[in-house]
């Protein structure tokens, strides 16, 4: 059936490859140790100068051995899996190819299998180039790993806050009148709140955050949303023009899911390239530190560094200053993106390398919060999803339904 069909490929495209890399481990992976810190270590040497266009086979021993760690999966298409050839003349390419029109072949009855999402690293493995902004391997082990524990040290964390807009009116097919309801902006104004708090900051323990900038989709409920939540910022933050490619739609299929119609491919296709684009443009880690501003950094840890006694000098001479004010930590940039469930819940699975086609199993309410943070390293982590802690009982909705009985 379809459901069996969606539950094997889940199995296919996660356990499988997880299964055939911890069976291999003694050949050709290494345990990368403890990662509670939430930040991927790095890899070894050797694996920085793989191209990370091409994804590292993982070949089982034996076919008996494949037969026992995939139990439920046929050999045949668990070897299959790992023998695939690029879905693009590019083998660097990731996503979905969008510019094909054969729609013959279909992914478990599915779908186009063109429109199955391929990434540029074989899942689970983590791309640690998936931005394009590695520092490129110098050949030199040592110094590489000299310049990756610098970048981690004096380099800029971002913080992406993802707001889905408020409840809208949804009778109108025109997006002008599918503004706010009256619920709606209210949400959005104890959104706003919520937000003003975290840049002021409460004390030195919670400090305030260093939030940049305001983006917006170009749709009407967004639009809205963003005017109410701008009301209660400073006016040093900076507001972008609306982007339409953070508009809402399509931005692949879903599993679980049923055969989908031309229309429903067609969206895809419109709604993947554009969404992918904007996902591309607001997900990166940060730049790395310019000359100067390294120069700065280590001027600051030799005078962290300086006697007890003279920092007790240094504090005298600004004993007159009462309570000193609060500031944003240097090294923690935020911004702000204002848009839809569906481009939020891809967003997410993109930013943590899962199987887009799973982003329907994530919901996202009304003015709810999707926090990511982005090391300097490319580590990606999820500190918040959804979270509607700041909109209470009463006012929280999904669309058209109210709290959670639905």
């Amino acid at each position: 059936t379809t459901m069996a069909s969606c539950f094997q490929h889940l199995a296919r495209r996660t356990a499988a490859p997880a299964a055939a890399c911890l069976l291999s481990a003694s050949v050709s992976l290494t345990n990368y140790g403890n990662t509670s810190n939430c930040e991927a270590p790095p890899p070894k040497a050797q694996d920085a100068e793989a191209p990370t266009g091409s994804p590292t086979p993982v070949t089982p021993t034996t076919a008996a051995a494949t037969a026992r760690v995939s139990k439920g999966v046929s050999v045949q298409h668990f070897q299959a899996y790992h023998s695939r050839s690029p879905p693009f003349p590019n083998s660097g390419q990731v996503g979905i190819d969008t510019e094909s029109t054969d729609n013959t072949e279909l992914y478990h009855g599915l779908f186009p299998t063109r429109q199955l999402f391929h990434p540029s690293t074989e899942y689970p493995l983590w791309n640690y180039n998936w931005d394009g902004k590695r520092p490129a391997p110098s050949g030199d082990a040592a110094a590489d790993k000299k310049r990756d524990r610098h970048i981690r040290k004096t380099g800029v964390t971002r913080h992406v806050i993802l707001v889905r807009h408020g409840q809208y009116d949804e009778t109108h097919k025109e997006d002008e009148m599918r503004i706010l309801t009256p619920l709606g902006r209210e949400q959005a104004d104890l959104t706003g709140r919520r937000l003003a708090e975290m840049i002021r900051g409460i004390n030195k323990e919670f400090g305030p955050c260093n939030v940049k900038v305001v983006r917006v989709s170009d749709m009407a409920r967004a639009k809205e949303t963003a005017d109410i939540i701008c009301a209660h910022l400073p006016d040093t933050v900076e507001r972008t023009d609306p982007d339409p490619d953070l508009n809402e739609g399509r931005p692949s299929h879903h599993m679980p899911g049923v055969r989908a119609s031309e229309s429903t491919i067609a969206k895809t296709d419109e709604g993947h390239a554009r969404i992918e684009r904007a996902f591309k443009r607001y997900f990166h880690r940060a730049d790395r530190p310019a000359e100067e501003e390294e120069k700065k950094e280590e001027a600051s840890a030799k005078e962290e560094s300086q006697p007890q006694e003279e920092k007790v000098d240094a504090d005298k001479s600004n004993a007159d200053e009462k309570d000193e004010e609060l500031k944003p930590h240097p090294k923690h940039e935020f911004e702000i993106i204002v848009c839809h469930g569906n481009v939020i819940r891809y967003f997410t699975c993109r930013a943590l390398q899962i199987p887009p086609e799973a982003w329907l199993r994530l919901c996202t309410f009304n003015c709810s919060l999707t926090y990511l943070t982005i090391r300097p390293t490319g580590s990606v982590s999820c500190r918040m999803l959804g979270d509607i802690g700041h909109l209470g009982l009463a006012n929280s909705t999904f669309s058209g339904h109210h709290g959670f009985n639905w």
